[in-house]
């Protein structure tokens, strides 16, 4: 059994202002550590449950959050930005059985953690096909593009919602719960004690009801923070000027679509 894992940081435990997820501020190297070792957990889960190999793509900021040294030998650790669209899930092709995600968050636009945010902080939200886009709906997407099914999640209580709306199936893991500006957090401890048997449990089910449909035809609407940003990026191409905040783009590839998301946020 081949796995895939990509992780965030604003999913796990504790993570609750935006300075906690950042590398220049004091505070970030606890909450690194609590990332890390919340991987850790997953990836030991795995293995109990049969994996045979597992690539874990660090997804947070510069994407090298995690310490690779406190991974068991059979992980693959992808660190750093490739500069390829697919993002917090480069790496992922067919030979895949499964994916999981480890620490994610709730989407721009939703009230279910401090630090909600789709990919950056640039927008205030992004719909696609008329739904709020999360990094898990962008991700998820882009895993169905090779057959791959979302068999995990864990995160704050939100995402773990809209995760469930997008795959029924799914088995989730919330370990926090925003409310306003605080989050109501388990104990890192038990955090990780369920984790692991949320991810046996994903594990031992079939993965074939996990699975997503990629839709015929795809609407991105990204509505921007900086009106400067919106017009700058109203001229990405295939970009439509929507009104002074937002642009649309309308395609039937979603790779079109993950492209240019990853232009026009950044």
């Amino acid at each position: 059994m081949k796995l895939f894992i990509s992780a965030d940081i604003e999913g796990c435990v504790g993570t609750t202002l935006s300075a906690e997820t950042h590398k220049n501020e004091a505070v970030y190297q606890q909450f690194a550590r609590e990332m890390t070792e919340e991987v850790a957990a997953v990836c030991a889960a795995c293995l109990e449950a049969g994996a045979d190999e597992i690539v874990v793509k660090d997804g947070h900021g510069d994407a090298t959050n995690i310490d690779f040294t406190a991974l068991p030998k059979e992980v693959t650790l992808i660190r750093g930005k490739s500069g390829h669209p697919y993002n917090m899930m480069f790496g992922i092709d067919e030979s895949f059985d499964a994916v999981l995600y480890v620490g994610y968050h709730s989407p721009a636009g939703c009230a279910g953690n401090p630090i909600s945010h789709t990919s950056t902080g640039n927008s205030n939200h992004i719909y696609l096909n008329g739904k709020l886009m999360s990094e898990f709906m962008l991700n998820t997407y882009t895993a169905a593009l090779f057959g791959v099914p979302a068999v995990f999640i864990s995160g704050d209580e939100a995402i773990c919602g809209l995760a469930k709306e997008m795959v029924p199936a799914i088995t989730t893991a919330a370990v926090k719960k925003g409310v306003g500006a605080c989050t109501i957090n388990m104990s890192p401890e038990a955090g990780k004690e369920l984790l692991g048997k949320r991810v046996k449990e994903a594990l031992s089910g079939d993965f074939s009801k996990c699975r997503t449909e990629l839709p015929e035809n795809f609407e991105y609407v990204v509505n921007y923070k900086d009106l400067k940003k919106a017009y700058q990026m109203s001229f990405f191409p295939g970009a439509e000027r929507v009104d002074d905040a937002t642009n649309r783009v309308v395609s039937k590839n979603w790779k079109d679509i993950v492209t240019a998301h990853s232009f026009m946020v950044y």
